[in-house]
């Protein structure tokens, strides 16, 4: 919920809206706003500073009402919810983020708005191609966490930026608006950077210095739980490298092993593989193929849910497994099934239905079982595509 704190109407069209979220800043915040309002003066633009407050008790709120500042009040916890707050409530064309902790200088922005005028969507700070000065950032951030993180984000989503969580950086009010950023806390930076990049906008980067932060307090962020808040988003917003790659990397291993392993035991120096390695292996393609459903479900449901761009490719590929293709598909691996078992128990009957050796039998048994599992996964798991794939209607 949103409070506009100090709105009056404002006639003419506002260019620029500086936004900074702010909890308990009140050590820093009369700095950045200072610096904000020199820069706006300095520069000749027609802008707005935005204070989106998130439940501050030491009167950062006051000090943002003294700076006439414009006070925007979010009562939702959250570094992504104040985000949020402040950009709905922006009045700007452009808008520049940056947290009031003064470790970006809100003098220098102006790189920032040359970009957005050039027709750019999305203007990112890059701290590592600029200056990260002494004690700005903790060598667990700046040697593996933001590497790491900005490495994986590049490698899901093929995005160029090399800093994927900057917090100064600038945008087009309406291209962000059209994102529909819902994340409440940390990982909505990187749900800015995720989304702008599958929308296919227009995105660059600009060299930034990173000071050391003013507050006396310890930072809001903490490492490691925010750091799986940011892996966990990027994995749940690509199915392909959760679910997809690790299921068809599991099935091919499988399914080669099983390969080489049905035609008799396979030994190398002191160590024998046998119907034991057999069946682990076609365990694997059964968890692989279930993990590759998975990323077809998700993905359908990313896609219709607005969760995630659609994917031409993917939507083709959806649409060429309907329903009938699917069973048939299923029902000839059933058959396979049915037919390995029924050669099991022809084999079994020669023996007298006594007792018999499993290595002589399972080499059949576990590629019969495997298919006849895999048939029925196949099976069901074209009814509940077929169902997610229904079009809905409204009365």
């Amino acid at each position: 919920m949103l409070m506009d704190v100090e709105y009056s109407q404002q006639t003419d069209p506002i260019e620029l809206s500086i936004v900074m979220p702010c909890l308990n800043e009140a050590e820093t915040l009369a700095t950045c706003i200072e610096k904000a309002q020199t820069f706006l003066k300095n520069e000749g633009i027609h802008g707005e500073i935005l204070i989106a407050d998130n439940g501050s008790t030491d009167g950062s709120q006051e000090i943002a009402r003294q700076m006439n500042a414009r006070l925007i009040e979010v009562s939702k916890k959250g570094y992504g919810s104040a985000l949020s707050g402040g950009i709905q409530a922006a009045r700007g064309a452009y808008i520049i983020m940056g947290d009031s902790d003064d470790s970006y200088n809100f003098l220098d922005l102006m790189p920032f708005v040359e970009q957005l005028r050039a027709g750019f969507d999305l203007v990112m700070g890059n701290r590592f191609l600029g200056t990260i000065l002494p004690g700005a950032m903790p060598p667990l951030h700046r040697h593996l966490g933001n590497p790491v993180l900005t490495t994986i984000g590049r490698l899901f989503f093929r995005s160029s930026i090399g800093d994927f969580h900057c917090g100064l950086r600038g945008f087009r009010r309406d291209s962000i608006l059209r994102l529909n950023l819902n994340t409440a806390g940390m990982e909505f930076a990187s749900e800015m950077i995720i989304k702008a990049t599958l929308s296919g906008y227009k995105i660059t980067e600009i060299p930034i210095i990173l000071y050391q932060d003013g507050r006396n307090r310890s930072p809001h962020l903490r490492s490691w739980r925010d750091g799986w808040r940011h892996l966990r988003f990027m994995l749940l917003y690509s199915p392909r490298w959760l679910f997809f790659y690790p299921g068809l990397l599991l099935m091919l291993l499988g399914f080669l092993a099983s390969l080489w392993l049905i035609t008799g035991p396979k030994t190398f120096g002191m160590t024998t593989f046998d119907i034991h390695t057999l069946l682990y292996a076609s365990i694997s393609i059964l968890i692989g193929f279930q993990a590759v459903i998975f990323s077809l479900f998700s993905s359908l449901f990313a896609f219709q849910g607005g969760f995630l761009p659609v994917d031409r490719r993917l939507e083709k590929i959806l649409n060429m497994l309907n329903l009938e293709r699917l069973l048939l598909i299923g029902l000839l691996f059933v058959l396979i099934g049915i037919i390995g078992s029924i050669s099991a128990l022809h084999y079994w009957q020669t023996r007298s239905f006594g007792p018999i050796d499993p290595t002589s039998t399972f080499r059949t048994i576990i590629p019969a079982t495997t298919a006849f599992a895999l048939g029925c996964q196949i099976i069901f798991s074209s009814f509940f595509l077929s169902f997610l794939k229904l079009e809905r209607t409204s009365l």
